[in-house]
């Protein structure tokens, strides 16, 4: 098997979460460490301050009774009462599980009675009214003020603040559990993934040298922390360097408020996906004082993760001078495998190079493995997903299909969404995906399947903000004159979709048929994860009509639907 290791050595792990909060407070004492918005206004705090805080929560909790190992699910939006819960939690051996905060009744309680979780921390009203009062909860500390008939175990965070001498635990064993993350259940249920201190704190010591942020940096951070790309790699990377934390007061949901927290912070390193900053891009074409503003702010680097940034982003913020780094990984490795070299030229698919003590290989059957400190112990409570996640050598089976190149590691598919005709052909789905999504800003949703039929199909489902306000002044493709509806959009990307076929080299792999359905994703029925992707398997799930209906003599028609036939 071909392997990929970094030849940077890692550097000195610091041993658990509370020597790093210990070290940090006298480092940085005076420092700002996190801010968010008060009544429109920025408000920090610094470093000595914050950790006192900790201590007070971390020795009330314990006069509490919770105890090593005990667990606490945070059902909260990203708040200063959060972070410091989290790492308190963490401070004296126990597990933090931090759950989206707009969960429904029944999917909080899923996850909430799996966790085992014997305390509950929720931010206002509407998650107390969506939690179970079956659920034996020692206590449910509340961040806002609550009211309640139906619970007598009821606790106001700042009561955890009253001043408590006693010293966090210093002898925490590394390979500890702190945190427990589920995963954004992308292919069905949500797995548990339990990561110890060393993981955590092995991927910053292996990043420190390559991204070398430090206590001068500036973040502008919106990622949500129960998600492994914000809650762990960004948030820790700014903890760890002493840099200074600040929630987007929009939670990356409007562009212009992030436009509007960008002009008071100014950030020098910005973490996000590639829609944001597609978003962000097409704000500052409107307006040059704004694309000053956000090319010229200071700004470092940027952070990409999720899926590629299209290289013609790339481009344009590699012209205004600012690193684009691109970066892989999984929630079960805490999360950072590989990061791109932005001084090299990207290569679309390219995830860079492993980080330092974690290598990378292709197995056999093209399934990348990853070995290191930052890989998880194992799932919780899921023997089935446990069974074969490891190989009999120790390497984690990441799942993702892959192959090694000059420039590091490319991303082909994730395995399970690789499927066959009818003929054995191999189809991976991702590959148009891609091109249609790229070559069509009116597609916000596609999903290419075909399993054990003759020929693949497509389920697309349409950007309908954009449908309803068409921008005349821009189009990603000449010849696009800007659909108003699904008719006209469906015959707008017929030849859209022919020109994506042809991208691809193998002819079975092209679409035959494809319905364009007048319908949203959505979290509520859960074929979108809380990150916003799609759920393939629900997806397909809940339209598995239409799907099935494109191979039937008759295709489907009706008001809300366009089909087209790309066989005619």
């Amino acid at each position: 098997m071909k392997t990929l290791h970094s030849e940077i050595s890692l550097g000195e792990i610091v041993i658990n979460i509370p020597t790093l909060l210990i070290e940090n407070s006298e480092k940085f004492s005076n420092k700002v460490v996190f801010q968010e918005k008060v009544n429109g206004v920025f408000e920090g705090i610094i470093w000595s301050d914050f950790f006192s805080n900790i201590k007070n929560i971390a020795a009330n909790l314990t006069d509490l009774g919770f105890s090593e190992g005990e667990k606490m699910v945070i059902y909260s939006p990203n708040r200063l009462e959060m972070l410091e819960l989290e790492l308190a939690i963490m401070s004296i051996g126990g597990i933090a599980v931090p759950i989206f905060a707009y969960f429904r009744e029944d999917t909080a309680k899923l996850l909430m009675e799996h966790s085992d979780s014997t305390y509950l921390a929720v931010e206002r009203q509407l998650q107390l009214d969506r939690t179970d009062v079956s659920i034996p909860f020692k206590k449910i500390i509340h961040f806002e003020e609550v009211k309640s008939e139906k619970f007598d175990n009821l606790m106001p965070f700042k009561s955890l603040l009253n001043k408590n001498e006693k010293e966090l635990i210093l002898d925490i064993s590394p390979d500890t559990v702190c945190l427990n993350m589920y995963t954004s259940g992308t292919m069905g249920t949500p797995k548990c993934v339990q990561l110890t201190h060393k993981n955590i704190l092995s991927q910053q010591a292996a990043i420190k040298e390559i991204l070398k942020v430090n206590e001068e940096d500036r973040f502008l951070s919106y990622l949500p922390w129960h998600h492994s790309f914000g809650g762990i790699f960004e948030l820790f990377t700014a903890i760890y360097n002493g840099a200074t934390y600040s929630v987007e007061s929009s939670f990356g949901k409007d562009t212009k408020e992030i436009m509007e927290n960008w002009k008071e912070i100014k950030p020098t390193v910005f973490f996000s996906v590639p829609k944001v900053y597609q978003n962000l891009v097409e704000l500052c074409n409107q307006d040059e004082n704004t694309k000053q503003l956000f090319f010229d702010s200071g700004l470092k680097f940027i952070f990409t993760a999720a899926a590629a940034l299209p290289i013609n982003l790339s481009t344009l913020f590699q012209e205004k001078g600012i690193a684009v780094i691109e970066g892989w990984g999984l929630t079960e490795t805490s999360p950072c495998c590989t990061l791109t070299n932005p001084d090299l030229e990207r290569v679309t698919g390219v995830v860079g190079l492993p980080i330092p003590g974690v290598s990378v290989r292709i197995a056999e059957d093209d399934e990348i493995h990853v070995k290191g400190p930052n890989v998880m112990t194992e799932y919780y409570k899921n023997d089935e997903a446990n069974k074969d996640i490891f190989t009999n050598d120790g390497w984690y089976r990441t799942g993702d299909v892959g192959a090694l190149t000059s420039t590091g590691l490319k991303l082909i598919s994730r395995k399970d969404r690789i499927f066959k005709l009818s003929n054995g052909e191999k189809v991976i789905p991702t590959d148009l995906e891609k091109i249609i999504e790229k070559k069509c800003h009116y597609v916000q949703y596609v999903i290419v399947s075909g399993s054990g039929y003759d020929y693949p199909v497509a389920l697309i489902f349409p950007n309908h903000n954009i449908l309803k306000n068409p921008n005349y002044q821009k189009s990603p493709e000449d010849g696009c004159f800007c659909p108003r509806d699904l008719n006209e959009f469906g015959r707008c990307l017929q030849g859209c979709l022919k020109q994506s076929n042809d991208e691809l080299k193998q002819k079975f792999a092209k679409i035959k048929k494809a319905v364009i359905l007048d319908s949203c994703l959505s979290l509520d029925d859960n074929t979108l994860t809380p990150s916003m992707k799609m759920a393939p398997k629900r997806v397909l799930d809940k339209y598995k009509d239409h799907y099935e209906n494109l191979y039937g003599e008759e295709l489907p028609h009706g008001d809300n639907l366009y089909v087209i036939d790309l066989a005619e």
